[in-house]
């Protein structure tokens, strides 16, 4: 599914593109309503950046089996495992 955001919108909120999605990766992560694989993948950033990302938030990470499982398997679909 593909979400169309209209410029005005992203214009009235005073961000980039970069940052509306990283807002909204934030926001559903903290909610824990999409894992922090599929968060980072939300804002195009790497683990260590969405991590310092959430550190200076002040948002802890919270990460289950299930997350290990998903991560897991993005890695094996990758080829680093």
């Amino acid at each position: 599914m593909t979400i169309l955001i209209s410029d005005d919108i992203i214009q009235a909120t005073k961000m980039t593109e970069s940052e509306l999605k990283l807002e909204i990766a934030i926001m559903l992560f903290e909610k824990d309503k999409i894992s922090i694989g599929k968060a980072r993948r939300l804002a195009e950033m790497n683990v260590l950046e969405f991590q310092k990302e959430l550190a200076q938030r002040n948002i802890y990470i919270h990460y289950d089996v299930a997350e290990l499982e998903e991560d897991i398997k993005t890695l094996q679909e990758m080829g680093r495992l």
